[in-house]
């Protein structure tokens, strides 16, 4: 989502696992609460439904190239995303996640889980470029973003906890 009220095309995204005892440490920034449920869970199409604080969300993503994939995502009113959350009993997952500025326009996005994926904290940047560089904060440990079991589709089906 990344925050935007429409955010439709490519996406593309780096992930890292969080050191938790920086993390721990660090002054908190901007936060909100999110939970989400996947209506569609496939290898090659997502359909996820996400509350983002006050506002809902309808997300589709393809399948992945690389570090790119397509993402269309719409908001939708926040008492329709939780009538299909209720309704539809998706596998879900919940989450705090913090923005922290990170330069040349970039944003860290840190989730730390909670319920089934209690103790993992990811940190996600989305950059414009495949090759954009950025600078890695002290307090970002081993990149997982080629690693299909950090991805939030694949975390609502096989959460962290039971690894």
């Amino acid at each position: 989502m990344k925050e935007k009220l429409i955010d439709m095309g490519i996406e593309i995204e780096r992930k890292f696992l969080v050191k938790r005892a920086l993390w721990d440490q660090l002054p908190k920034h901007e936060q909100k609460h999110y939970k989400q449920g996947y209506l569609l869970n496939k290898d090659d199409r997502v359909v996820r439904i996400r509350i983002a604080g006050d506002q809902g969300y309808i997300t589709i993503k393809g399948v992945a190239s690389g570090i790119s994939r397509l993402e269309f995502e719409y908001p939708i009113p926040k008492s329709e995303a939780e009538e299909m959350l209720t309704h539809f009993k998706p596998e879900s997952t919940e989450k705090i996640r913090y923005r922290i500025p990170a330069g040349n326009n970039l944003t860290w996005e840190v989730d730390v889980f909670g319920g089934a994926n209690q103790g993992l904290i990811v940190a996600e940047i989305e950059l414009l470029s495949e090759d954009q560089t950025f600078d890695l904060p002290d307090w970002i440990d081993v990149e997982v973003t080629d690693d299909e079991r950090y991805s939030n589709s694949s975390l609502a089906l096989h959460p962290y906890t039971t690894w």
